[in-house]
């Protein structure tokens, strides 16, 4: 183990320095497994004080770690859909330190052809499938994985989550750790969704890749009418976690009212594709009066 860190240690100088070599899966879990011994020492409460990141986009497989370590876990198994090739996913690290076994779905045939490629695809128990989720066919397919009691479902479609939430029948799946991206663009106070349409692409939908899913509030209310609690957000301000009310331990639910977060990340496009990086208020006024559907009101009405 020492001549493997020392060697690791080496190779991030080397990188710093400019000679940029590239680390490899096992590199960036033994670094993880570093990370993962010393935050056995905290004893934070808060979740955000565990992130690192891995194969998540953000500080999220740490979250993810420290919350498999909480609450009671029944099934080592996940689902995750909306994962495009799974080269940042919020479950790659749960498949390949953990060893748990998982299914993967996305609606792109050429990214699900290319996580079948992949060594991890044979090592470790992945199934792959190609899907476009809609709320006619989510059941059916969580109904084929054959799974009861899951460790964690992880949303992530960037359109429809709210609705595909809504359609899932929870009464066999019933996951202990639930991952929900938010578009906090549609703010922290209302209950906001963008209305169902079967055939959403986030991008044809507007040209500022900005118009997608629920407010972080839409998704806390239903997640509770679920019995999922709120155990708080990552510091990037997209997705928000919740465990299952009868298994959590001696996790602590967080306030809602303070564990919204707001992101930061600028990915505005303009009508030609390029990114605009417009940031705070300018993101919003983009998208400023397209139709959004209050799931407080039960009617539609203009962000």
């Amino acid at each position: 183990m020492y001549n493997k860190t020392k060697k690791l240690a080496k190779k991030v100088l080397d990188n710093m320095l400019g000679t940029k070599e590239e680390f490899t899966d096992n590199d960036r879990i033994l670094v993880a497994k570093g990370i993962l011994s010393q935050q056995m020492q905290l004893q934070s409460k808060n979740i955000q004080d565990y992130e690192f990141k891995v194969f998540s986009q953000f500080g999220d497989d740490g979250i993810i770690q420290f919350l498999t370590r909480k609450a009671k876990i029944i099934n080592k198994c996940f689902i995750e859909f909306g994962v495009e090739d799974y080269s940042e996913s919020n479950t790659r690290f749960l498949l390949m330190n953990n060893n748990w076994s998982g299914l993967v779905m996305d609606g792109s045939e050429e990214s699900v052809n290319k996580i079948t490629k992949q060594p991890y695809f044979w090592k470790y128990d992945l199934r792959a499938i190609q899907a476009f989720i809609t709320k006619k066919n989510i059941n059916a397919l969580l109904h084929e994985a054959g799974w009861e009691d899951i460790g964690l479902l992880s949303i992530d479609i960037d359109g429809n989550d709210y609705w595909i939430w809504q359609e899932i029948d929870i009464s066999k799946l019933r996951p202990t750790i639930v991952v929900l991206e938010y578009n906090s663009l549609f703010g922290g106070d209302k209950a906001l969704t963008i209305p169902y349409k079967e055939d959403f692409n986030r991008t044809t939908a507007h040209f500022s890749n900005l118009y997608w899913g629920a407010s972080f509030r839409a998704l806390v209310h239903l997640s509770e009418s679920k019995e999922y609690v709120f155990v708080g957000c990552n510091t990037a301000g997209n997705n928000a976690y919740f465990v299952k009310k009868d298994r959590l331990n001696d996790l602590h639910p967080a306030s809602v009212k303070e564990g919204y977060v707001e992101c930061k990340f600028r990915e505005s496009r303009d009508e030609k594709g390029q990114l605009t990086l417009k940031r705070d208020k300018d993101r919003v006024a983009v998208i400023k009066n397209l139709p959004v559907f209050n799931t407080e009101t039960n009617k539609e009405e203009k962000l």
